[in-house]
């Protein structure tokens, strides 16, 4: 996606459009404000997920225990509204061989997140560019979020939380690591 369509100009027209005077002192540098933020935060339409990812396999060779990060930030936009859905994500994998530094795992939740989305292909998106890149034994991730679509209009909840989940490899079969991962992606 090339961020050269976040034009100045849109954005004086939807404040137009809205009843605004874009001209007023108060909103003279919005339009340029938006345009920036937009790129931000869709930025990770302009990001590889498998470059995030760089396996190595530095001591890892040994290592066939879960790998689990809790409380990673997630800032997303819906699709279906532009309204910011927000909460954490927690990732967890069981290395073949192969680890990823542990922030590579923030930045592969960010990538996701920075892009138009719905929860559930976030969730999905997140754990099979992860299983791909690593061809680890198993992979899970946890996504909680707040949505504000479903907090500041239509039926109007605030506080709920949406839960999705993905689990891929042996995190399907194995009801044991299936458990393990869950309780340590338990908040405490």
């Amino acid at each position: 996606m090339s961020h050269d369509t976040f034009n100045e100009n849109d954005w004086r027209r939807l404040l137009q459009s809205l009843g605004e005077n874009p001209d007023r002192p108060g909103l003279l540098e919005t339009p340029t404000r938006v345009a920036k933020a937009w790129q931000h935060w869709t930025s990770g339409y302009d990001q590889d997920p498998v470059e995030l990812l760089k396996a190595f396999e530095d001591g890892a060779e040994q290592y066939n225990e879960l790998i689990v990060v809790r409380g990673i930030p997630v800032y997303s936009h819906c699709e279906h509204h532009l309204a910011p859905f927000f909460g954490k994500a927690t990732i967890g994998y069981l290395p073949n061989g192969k680890i990823v530094g542990l922030s590579k795992l923030t930045r592969l939740v960010d990538c996701f997140a920075k892009r138009l989305q719905v929860q559930e292909r976030m969730t999905i998106q997140i754990a099979e560019a992860l299983m791909n890149a690593l061809e680890p034994k198993a992979v899970g991730v946890v996504v909680k979020c707040r949505h504000m679509c479903m907090e500041s209009r239509g039926i109007r909840t605030p506080g709920e939380e949406t839960i999705t989940s993905a689990m891929l490899g042996e995190l399907q079969p194995n009801l044991a690591l299936r458990t393990e991962f869950l309780a340590l992606a338990r908040e405490s």
